[in-house]
């Protein structure tokens, strides 16, 4: 439904815009709330004030209408199988069942009492900093979440290094460079991910201990559990979403912290860090029924890409907001989605920031970098490939 819309062309893999998205964004933008975007063929939501209408808009959602379900290739199936227990992926009813389920575990002071120990992480980590330049990617930014999570389900940290494999080759799904290569590597770790998982909570149904995957088993909403296939799911959802956006906001976080010569960490530089270059760029909602947005209508059926980094930029909504100002005032950013999909994690995230980044820089004031960084080709998602760092 482009008519009427400004259209534009970019590819998503294209390596100036990987490096700098949000020029295109800037451009996009002046056509108003919404353009096509010829290369996904679909409208966009690009001012803040869209973005954050479309996210709340109950006419909208994740779930694809039944009559448009595609069909799956019979190679893809244990991939969207999965997929299919997603509450990212599902509406009310079964989104506000398994959402409160997973709540019911995820309370606020589960994710509190976890400060002292992402702490002692943190410092064991910088403990192991090389002398020489290292990539702060693997040696902080992918552990501190990676270990957390695993911690907080109550997974062997031994098998964090598999975790981090098996996710990294399924989020691989939504990035704009799918090929017949990552599909195959994605449903081979799907495959994986399941078989543990599967062993895993059988474990725990054995030997209950106070960790979530032990709570989730115990769980009720309304009389009902979750199912073994929306537990799995739900457990690899929380492993996958659990490090995937925190590695990349640290990253690209302490990249801009350098780049500032900034080193104060509070709530608002987190809250800053999150809104200036974050981690997810493109959240699709569906269409439901008949709606008029901005002046353009939609139809059932239509799909809609929040522009989430394209939102976080609009100067309709902050003062000069390519500049990093954690003293800011501004509307709360889009990072973390919006409606009844608002991220689940989002506490412990922020609490993950706060302190990986307090941390590092009052143990390293004399981090600096050491080679440009440069940003990896996973649009939808907005990471670096490698950070390369000295200590002194």
């Amino acid at each position: 439904m482009s008519c009427g819309m400004k259209r534009f062309s970019q590819s998503p893999t294209d390596p100036a815009f990987v490096q700098d998205p949000y020029t295109f964004y800037d451009t996009a933008r002046s056509a108003g709330d919404f353009f096509w975007w010829d290369d996904y063929d679909m409208a966009c939501a690009v001012s803040h004030k869209m973005v954050h209408a479309v996210l709340r808009d109950r006419r909208m959602g994740r779930e694809c209408p039944a009559e448009l379900a595609p069909d799956i290739p019979a190679h893809l199936k244990p991939f969207y199988d999965v997929e299919a227990h997603s509450m990212l992926e599902l509406e009310p009813p079964r989104h506000k069942r398994l959402r409160g389920l997973v709540l019911r575990a995820f309370t606020s002071r589960t994710i509190a009492a976890l400060g002292p120990d992402i702490t002692r992480l943190c410092h064991d980590l910088i403990d192991r900093f090389p002398d020489t330049p290292f990539d702060l990617l693997t040696a902080y930014a992918q552990p501190v979440p990676v270990v957390v999570i695993s911690r907080l389900l109550g997974v062997p940290e031994d098998r964090a290094d598999d975790l981090l494999r098996w996710s990294n080759a399924m989020v691989a799904m939504y990035q704009a460079r799918r090929t017949p290569e990552i599909e195959a590597r994605a449903v081979e770790a799907t495959e994986d991910f399941v078989a543990f998982m599967r062993g895993y909570v059988a474990k725990r149904r054995k030997t209950p201990t106070d960790d979530l995957i032990s709570t989730l088993i115990a769980a009720e909403e309304d009389g009902q559990k979750l199912t073994e296939d929306e537990l799995i799911t739900t457990c690899i959802l929380l492993l996958d979403a659990g490090h995937e956006a925190t590695v990349h906001t640290l990253g690209n976080g302490t990249k801009t912290l350098l780049e500032h010569n900034l080193s104060h960490i509070d709530d608002a530089t987190v809250e800053e860090v999150i809104r200036y270059d974050p981690p997810l760029h493109m959240f699709t909602r569906w269409v439901y029924e008949d709606v008029d947005l901005g002046g353009h209508q939609f139809k059932r059926g239509d799909q809609i890409a929040c522009l989430l980094g394209a939102a976080n930029r609009d100067p309709a909504a902050y003062d000069a907001p390519a500049r990093f100002d954690p003293a800011r005032n501004g509307p709360q950013n889009t990072s973390f989605g919006g409606g009844i999909h608002f991220c689940v994690g989002a506490p412990l995230a922020r609490l993950e920031l706060r302190i990986a980044l307090d941390v590092l820089f009052k143990r390293c004031p004399d981090l600096r970098l050491t080679d440009t960084p440069r940003y990896g080709d996973v649009y939808h998602f907005h990471g670096l490939q490698r950070l390369m760092v000295a200590t002194r």
